[in-house]
């Protein structure tokens, strides 16, 4: 069977360094559970390396020429290929409630969403790493006060501990992307449940970031905050100024100023 032929509207670019592939299987510590699925394992360079841990692998691809090239050079892979859109598959349909960890060389065009599902199942996702477009993921591991601190560093850094690994290059790829790559790894926190009404806090952190440049006295207005609350240095700042500690702060306080 003939290699798969990148499909731009998929984004995908595939990986054809091994010794990066390899290193990109090992960033998984995989403590208590033993279930990995893979997203967009394309021709399985990364995929051969997980085969060989002691692990349960499975793979979502919704390229189907490489879900054919997977069945037929993967034996391994058979009954553990799910030929799905991971962004709208119901993945309890395999995983039934259990814990799986969650890796892959993601397609940049849809990375940011890939984060916001990961985020969304956090309670069966307690690692989640792989490959990013080099912004995106230095975005996801930025602290505060930086330009690029924003709705996904907060939200991720909430949940998990986030780590920038390494850098990939553009001419480990076929075919090459026009921006670097790189490697990050998201290992939930023991303590994951937030002090605050969680859906608030997503509420929050996001119209917070939506009119970034304004205070949040501006930008928070739809809140229907008291004359009172509007006070609290707290809303002097603009979101980036904000750790993930204050953004809960914030979210408690306006909690407790709709009651």
């Amino acid at each position: 069977m003939e290699k798969v032929k990148a499909k731009k509207h998929l984004g995908q670019h595939f990986l054809i360094d091994e010794n990066i592939a390899k290193k990109i299987a090992d960033t998984l510590q995989l403590e208590g559970y033993d279930l990995v699925l893979e997203i967009g394992p394309g021709m399985g360079v990364l995929t051969k390396y997980l085969l060989e841990k002691d692990i349960e692998t499975y793979v979502i691809e919704i390229d189907t020429e490489s879900v054919e090239y997977l069945n037929a050079y993967y034996p391994k892979l058979h009954g553990k290929i799910i030929s799905k859109d991971f962004l709208k598959y119901n993945l309890n349909e395999v995983f039934n409630g259990k814990p799986f960890a969650l890796i892959g060389n993601y397609p940049y065009n849809i990375s940011s969403q890939i984060v916001f599902k990961c985020l969304e199942m956090r309670n069966q996702i307690p690692e989640f790493s792989g490959m990013f477009q080099k912004e995106v993921a230095e975005r996801i591991c930025e602290k505060k006060g930086s330009k690029t601190y924003g709705i996904l560093s907060v939200l991720a850094q909430a949940f998990y501990e986030v780590d920038y690994l390494f850098t990939v290059h553009e001419n480990v790829f076929n075919p090459p992307p026009k921006v670097k790559s790189g490697v990050m790894r998201m290992k939930r926190k023991e303590n994951f449940q937030l002090p605050c009404d969680e859906k608030l806090f997503f509420n929050v952190v996001k119209t917070a970031f939506q009119q970034r440049r304004k205070t949040l006295r501006n930008s928070l207005k739809s809140f229907a905050l008291s004359d009172n609350l509007k006070e609290d240095a707290i809303f002097d700042l603009r979101p980036e100024q904000l750790s993930v500690e204050q953004f809960i702060d914030l979210t408690q306080k306006i909690e407790a100023n709709a009651v």
